[in-house]
């Protein structure tokens, strides 16, 4: 599913005309029982089955809160270590390897998307694949829209014209990565990403589509296709159209690491590290406010005007957010396992609890 659901961007956050860095007041005070406030708050009333997050500042023991359960039907709580689906923040993963690729001359950011999937889009959603590049399926200016299963999909919009947010584009952008590699865009992630940093709760599932123990249970009120049903466990559903758009499984502490690993400039080039960093105005496109889009990662900006970068990812019983100072070093990583929360208010709420100084 896209970051983006009618009604749930109402609460997001009002931007200002500064820019700053991360406050020392700020980053003196962690605020830890604020925060833990803040997570009694988001499930509260209803309004999801549980929720951690874990914060690092520097080489400090990292912090970690949870609030509500793993578990609706044991009362589990959640804990350390579990595995849960990012859902759209595997886009900086997959970003992060399509820079890879390029950097190894194996393809340009200035390819057409017809030069390595001829036909594709034209069947499928009636585009003109010799007018995109694979740069505007990573900053999703590609013109082609986004798509769930069992729903209509929209008439693509001529490339380059505007931002709009698109599974379509990351799905096509790992099969690009599969033909110039030879390899699945699921290997190229563990070789390219998982392993050197040691990420052993980071995957892209197969066709089991499990999810490692220990997780929490993941629940819904959505069908597949984004209709509204009744509270039901998905923990197991066959979410493999999601794939290289949405389909990753991880953990709160790999995505520190790996979040840290990309600001910090330890997996591109200086090139290539530019290119993702390079960003596209969001503005009008109905989509998270106050964030600008790279290549897989956005910078957002909060009321108190601190900028960080990251990405979020909702994908059907699970919600996450990893964002970050630039220079990667105070870091935030939460993920609810429910998908009705207004989990941009949430998610607004731990990130001015975070980084914004008391007031």
């Amino acid at each position: 599913m896209s970051m983006l659901r009618t009604g749930l961007l109402v609460a997001a956050l009002t931007a200002t005309a500064t820019t700053m860095t991360l406050p020392a007041a700020a980053a003196a005070d962690r605020g830890h029982a604020r925060m833990q406030r803040a997570l009694d708050q988001a499930v509260a009333d209803g309004g999801g089955p549980g929720i951690v997050v874990e914060l690092r500042d520097g080489d400090a023991a990292p912090w970690f809160g949870t609030a509500g359960v793993a578990d609706l039907e044991t009362g589990r709580h959640r804990r350390p270590g579990e595995h849960f689906r990012i859902g759209s923040f595997t886009k900086a993963f997959v970003g992060t390897v399509v820079l890879q690729v390029a950097a190894d001359g194996k393809l340009s950011l200035d390819d057409t998307v017809a030069k390595w999937l001829r036909g594709v889009v034209e069947e499928h959603l009636g585009a003109d694949g010799t007018k995109i590049t694979i740069r505007q399926l990573l900053n999703h200016t590609s013109g082609l829209p986004d798509a769930l299963p069992g729903q209509e999909t929209p008439r693509p919009e001529e490339p380059g014209r505007r931002f709009i947010y698109s599974k379509v584009n990351y799905n096509l952008a790992g099969m690009i990565v599969e033909r110039a590699t030879g390899a699945t865009i699921a290997d190229e992630i563990d070789r390219r990403i998982a392993r050197p940093l040691h990420l052993t709760g980071t995957y892209l599932p197969g066709a089991d589509n499990t999810i490692r123990e220990p997780h929490a249970r993941h629940y819904s009120k959505f069908d597949e296709a984004g209709r509204p049903a009744e509270i039901h466990d998905v923990t197991h559903a066959d979410l493999s159209w999601a794939g290289a758009a949405g389909g990753m499984v991880s953990t709160t502490s790999d995505l520190h690491r790996f979040l840290r690993a990309l600001l910090r400039g330890r997996l591109l080039a200086p090139a290539q590290q530019k290119e993702m960093f390079t960003t596209v105005s969001t503005e009008g496109a109905d989509w998270v406010p106050n964030t600008r889009y790279g290549l897989g990662v956005y910078s957002q900006k909060l009321s108190c005007g601190v900028t960080l970068w990251g990405g979020g990812g909702f994908i059907q019983g699970s919600t996450t957010y990893a964002m970050s100072d630039r220079q990667g070093t105070h870091t935030l990583v939460a993920n609810l396992n429910g998908d009705w929360n207004d989990f941009l208010q949430t998610f607004a709420t731990l990130l001015e609890t975070r980084f914004c100084p008391l007031r």
